[in-house]
C-alpha cells in the first residue's frame, strides 16, 4: 500500500520540475511513511511514497525495467499502490512464459504482467490497486484502477499531458492546478451520491473502477475492463451457500498474506465477526492467534438508546466473538474531548481533501491511529451490506420502489436531511440538488441489465443491489481508505473480491433473504464459526457516540465561528445554525468541517447565479 503521483508533459522537460514533483510526492507521506522515490524521463515524472507490506527490502518504487524497442534500449517506469492477491500464481505463469524476477514483490509481477499482456493484464489481477505505467515505446501513460474502486485514483488533464495522484492533494500541490470548486462538485458533496468519474475539484477526474485510462499525445482515452454484469444464477441454495463459503475461505487466506503484523476490525456484527472467525481459524492452523480491535465510547453503555438503525450496543457481541475465537483483543475507547478536538478534525478534513467529518470519520481516524501502533494491515467487514443486502431500506418496500437512491429515500422518509439543510436556502435553490439526484439515479439504473424472464420484484431488487455496489459502496470505501491511509494503515476488504461480488449479485433476492433475515447467505455460510448471539443479531451500523455532551461541545465550537463571523457562513445557513439544538448533530458537524476545509484549502467556490 502506498501513495502515488506523477506528471506527463509532452511539451516540457520535467527534469526541470523536480522541486514541484517532490512537493507532490510529499503530500502522500502519510500513505507511505516507510520510503520515498521519484523517477524522471524527459516528458514524465513519477513519485512514490511506500508503506512496506510485502517483500520489505525488494519492493521499492518507482520500479523500472528495460526492454528493447526499435533497436535500442528503453526504460518503462511504474508506480503502484495496493495489493494483488493472486501475484504468486501470476508470477508462476510469467516464469513459464520466460520472465525472470529479481524480487519477491507483487509490484514486479504487475510490471511484468503489463510487458506480457499489455493493458489486458488488468483483467488478470485480483486485488485492490491504483497504478500508472509509463511506456516509452508508445510514449503512453497507462493508469489502471481496481474493479470495485477500493483504492482512490485521480487525474487532471493539462494542455500537454496529465497530472495524477492517489489523492487530490497531490495534484493540487502543482502550481498549475487552481483549487476551484464549481456547482457539480458541491452537488457531489451534499447529496451522498457519487457520480462515476467525477471529483469535488473542477477539472479533476477519478479513474473509474474497472477502468484503464491511457494518455498519449492525442489526448486521454478510457476503456472498461470490468463491469457488474447480469448473469443467470443456476445453483440451488445449498450449492450457493457452499460456494460462498469456499470463496470466503480463499479470499481470507489470500488477504492474510503480509510480511508485517496483521489484525482484524471487529464490530460484533455479522460481517466483521465472520472475517474475524475465518481469519482466526486459518491462523490457528500455524499455531498463531488473530489480533482484533473494536471501537467504543466512554459512557456508551449508560447513554445508549436503541433506535430503528441501532438496536443494541456492540461491545457484548464483540467480546462474544473474541472469547469464542480466542483473539488477542483490544477495545479502543474514545472520549468526547478527543472526538471533538479541532486538531483531529483538521487531520480528518486534510485526509479527505473535502469538508467531510463528524464522529464517524473522527472515530475511524482515531481507531486506525491506535491500531497502527501494533499492526500495519487490517482486514475489515466493509461492504458486506452492499453485497449481501444488509441495510434496512433493502427490506422497506415503500423506500426501495421509489425512483431514487434507496439510502437517500430512506433518510428523506425519516426526515434525516440535515446534511443538505446546512447550506443557505439561495445556494440550495441554485444547486437544485433534487434535480441532480434524479438525473444521477436515472443514469445509474439505465446501466442495469434485466435478466430474461426476471420477475418485477427480482428486477426491482437487482436495481437496488446494483445501486449499492456501484454508487454507495464507493463512498464508504473512500472513507475507509482516506482514514486508514492517513495514519499509514492498510485496510483490506475481503467482501469486495470481485468473484464474490459477481456471484452474490446474481443470486435472486429470494435466496438472499431465504431465512427471513438480512444477509441470509452470509449468515448461513459462516454460522458454524460464529457465536449464536451474533448469528441472531440484527444489522447494526458503525457505532456513534450517544453522549449529549458531544453535541454540546460541537455547539460551543460553532458559537465561536458565529462570534468570529467566519466566512463559512457565506455557504452555511447562519440562522439555522443559531437555532441548532441537540437534534442538529449533522448540521453542527458539517458547519465545523466546512469551516476547517475553507481554512486549509482556501478554495475558489463558484456557485451558479
Amino acid at each position: 500500500m502506498c501513495g502515488i503521483t506523477g506528471w506527463v508533459a509532452y511539451r516540457h522537460d520535467l527534469d526541470e520540475e523536480r522541486e514541484v514533483v517532490d512537493a507532490m510526492t510529499e503530500t502522500m507521506s502519510c500513505r507511505g511513511p516507510d520510503a520515498r522515490g521519484t523517477w524522471y524521463a524527459r516528458h514524465v515524472a513519477l513519485g512514490h511514497r511506500r508503506l512496506a507490506v510485502i517483500d520489505l527490502p525488494g519492493g521499492e518504487q518507482p520500479m523500472t525495467t528495460e526492454v528493447e524497442h526499435d533497436g535500442r534500449t528503453v526504460t518503462l517506469g511504474m508506480v503502484y499502490s495496493g495489493e494483488v492477491y493472486n501475484y504468486t500464481e501470476l508470477r508462476d505463469e510469467l516464469r513459464r512464459r520466460g520472465h525472470s524476477f529479481t524480487t519477491d514483490s507483487d509490484t514486479e509481477v504487475v510490471l511484468r504482467a503489463y510487458l506480457e499482456w499489455g493493458t489486458a493484464f488488468a483483467e488478470r489481477l485480483n486485488g485492490m490497486y491504483a497504478l500508472a505505467i509509463w511506456d516509452p515505446r508508445t510514449e503512453t501513460l497507462v493508469m489502471v484502477r481496481d474493479r470495485m474502486g477500493i483504492k482512490p485514483f485521480f487525474y487532471y488533464p493539462t494542455a500537454d499531458g496529465v497530472l495524477f495522484g492517489s489523492e487530490p492533494k497531490a495534484i493540487l500541490a502543482n502550481p498549475a492546478v487552481p483549487a476551484v470548486v464549481e456547482a457539480d462538485g458541491l452537488r457531489e458533496l451534499f447529496t451522498m451520491s457519487k457520480t462515476p468519474g467525477r471529483s469535488l475539484w473542477a477539472g479533476m477526474f477519478e479513474v473509474e473502477p474497472g477502468t484503464v485510462v491511457t494518455v498519449d499525445r492525442a489526448g486521454v482515452h478510457r476503456s472498461t475492463y470490468w463491469r457488474l454484469e447480469t448473469k443467470q444464477h443456476v445453483d440451488d441454495r445449498g450449492t450457493s451457500i457452499a460456494h460462498i463459503r469456499e470463496l470466503l475461505d480463499d479470499i481470507t487466506r489470500r488477504q492474510l498474506v503480509a510480511d508485517v503484523p496483521r489484525c482484524v476490525l471487529l464490530s460484533g456484527g455479522l460481517d466483521s465477526s465472520a472475517i474475524t472467525a475465518l481469519a482466526a481459524g486459518q491462523l490457528a492452523e500455524d499455531g498463531r492467534k488473530v489480533r482484533s480491535f473494536s471501537v467504543d465510547f466512554v459512557g456508551q453503555e449508560e447513554n445508549f438508546q436503541p433506535s430503528e438503525l441501532r438496536g443494541t450496543p456492540d461491545t457484548p457481541y464483540v467480546h462474544d466473538v473474541a472469547d469464542l475465537v480466542h483473539s488477542q483483543h483490544s477495545d479502543i475507547v474514545l472520549d468526547n474531548a478527543t472526538l471533538t478536538d479541532p486538531e483531529i478534525r483538521r487531520k480528518v478534513v486534510r485526509a479527505n481533501d473535502a469538508p467531510l467529518g463528524g464522529d464517524i470519520f473522527n472515530s475511524l481516524y482515531l481507531l486506525f491511529s491506535a491500531i497502527r501502533e501494533q499492526s500495519t494491515v487490517a482486514l475489515s467487514g466493509e461492504s458486506a451490506d452492499e453485497v449481501f443486502g444488509g441495510y434496512l431500506w433493502f427490506h422497506d418496500a415503500e423506500v426501495r420502489n421509489r425512483a431514487m437512491f434507496p439510502w437517500i429515500a430512506y433518510m428523506a422518509s425519516r426526515r434525516q436531511t440535515g446534511q443538505v439543510h446546512v447550506l443557505r436556502k439561495e445556494i440550495l435553490k441554485r444547486l437544485d440538488l433534487g434535480g441532480h439526484l434524479r438525473e444521477q439515479y436515472a443514469a445509474a439504473v439505465s446501466e442495469v441489465e434485466r435478466l430474461e424472464g426476471e420477475s418485477d420484484e427480482e428486477w426491482a431488487m437487482r436495481k437496488v443491489c446494483y445501486l449499492h455496489l456501484t454508487r454507495m459502496v464507493r463512498i464508504l470505501l473512500d472513507r475507509k481508505d482516506r482514514m486508514s491511509m492517513a495514519v499509514g494503515l492498510e485496510v483490506r476488504v475481503p467482501f469486495c473480491d470481485h468473484r464474490l461480488v459477481e456471484y452474490v449479485y446474481n443470486t435472486p433476492w429470494s435466496l438472499k433473504t431465504f431465512d427471513g433475515y438480512e444477509k441470509s447467505l452470509l449468515r448461513a455460510a459462516t454460522r458454524d464459526v460464529l457465536p449464536q448471539s451474533v448469528v441472531d443479531r440484527r444489522k447494526s451500523p458503525y457505532p456513534q457516540t450517544q453522549d449529549p455532551a458531544y453535541v454540546e461541545a460541537l455547539a460551543d465550537q460553532v458559537r465561536g465561528l458565529l462570534a468570529d463571523r467566519h466566512p463559512v457562513f457565506e455557504l452555511v445557513d447562519r440562522k439555522g445554525v443559531e437555532r441548532a439544538d441537540g437534534t442538529a448533530r449533522r448540521q453542527l458537524e458539517q458547519t465545523l468541517s466546512l469551516a476547517t476545509w475553507l481554512d486549509l484549502y482556501h478554495p475558489d467556490i463558484r456557485v451558479p447565479r
